[in-house]
Formats: structure tokens, C-alpha cells, sequence
């Protein structure tokens, strides 16, 4: 495993994944722990959904906790030192003008671990991330989604850092 691929991320993103191992290994560790003890108090194990639902609890926070080890050890911090003013890669903000969909939309690229449409992170490893990256304000990108065959026409409007 010494070969593992590095998951490139920022700082910030780095940071969120240690703070969710200690939450995890600890409070939650102790919480679940705590339900399985209650659990077993109603009796019957055979016939009980709480113990049940502790326990699918335990085997996912312990999965979960593998995985943040896992990526916290494989983890490569984008030095954002050596970004390029101006220019999109990982940690840049990106307001740009969707041209199909005529509307502004600003997004951070973010590492593929870090995704989260729902939060304006995009990864630098998703279609439009990848799309982005070396691109400065005034460009106009264009590509198609390989899975989909869906193309998109972005105008970048600007790029900041946080």
C-alpha cells in the first residue's frame, strides 16, 4: 500500500477530515457504545431493532472511520503558495455566467474528496472542474460530459482565493 494514490485537497478540507476522525473515534464512538448498552437492557437480542440499529450504527462509524484514516494518510495538500493569480485550480472561487442556463453560478474547486454541489464545491476531477482548471477570467470554456454527452458553455466572470 505504499503505492497508494494521493487524494490532492486543501487545507481546509484536510482539516474537516481530522475533525470528523476525533468527533467520530470519540463522542460518537462513546454515543453508539452507549446505545448498544441500552439496547441490550430491552431484552431479547434476537428480536431487537435497537440493539439492531446500534449495532448497523457501529459498523458504519467504524467503516466511516477506516475511510477518513485512509484518506487523511493518502492525503497530498495543495500548496496553494504556488497557484498562479488569477488562474482556476484547486482552492480557487470561480464566478462564471452558464450560458445555457443564463445565470450566474460561483463555485470553490475543491479536491474529489471534498465535493459538495450542494455547498458550490466542485471537484477538479468532475467534467466542469476539470474543464476549469487553467482558466482565468474572461475565458470561455466549453466541453461535453463524457457519460452524458451533455455540453456546457461557461463564461469565467472572476477568480479569487479565500
Amino acid at each position: 500500500m505504499a503505492n497508494e494514490k494521493k487524494i490532492t485537497m486543501t487545507q481546509e478540507g484536510y482539516d474537516e477530515l481530522v475533525k470528523e476522525l476525533q468527533w467520530r473515534e470519540g463522542e460518537e464512538r462513546e454515543r453508539i457504545k452507549n446505545d448498544i448498552v441500552t439496547a441490550r437492557g430491552f431484552g431479547d437480542l434476537s428480536e431487537n431493532a435497537e440493539y439492531d440499529a446500534a449495532r448497523n450504527a457501529q459498523a458504519e462509524n467504524e467503516a466511516r472511520i477506516l475511510k477518513l484514516k485512509h484518506d487523511i494518510e493518502n492525503a497530498e495538500i495543495y500548496d496553494a503558495s504556488k497557484a498562479v493569480r488569477g488562474v482556476i485550480d484547486i482552492g480557487s472561487v470561480v464566478r462564471v455566467y452558464d450560458e445555457d442556463m443564463k445565470e450566474e453560478v460561483k463555485w470553490r474547486i475543491v479536491g474529489s474528496n471534498e465535493a459538495d454541489v450542494v455547498a458550490g464545491k466542485i471537484s477538479d476531477q468532475s467534467p466542469v472542474g476539470k474543464a476549469m482548471i487553467g482558466h482565468r477570467a474572461g475565458d470561455v470554456v466549453t466541453d461535453t460530459v463524457e457519460a452524458s454527452g451533455y455540453t456546457f458553455t461557461y463564461r469565467i466572470l472572476e477568480v479569487t482565493r479565500d
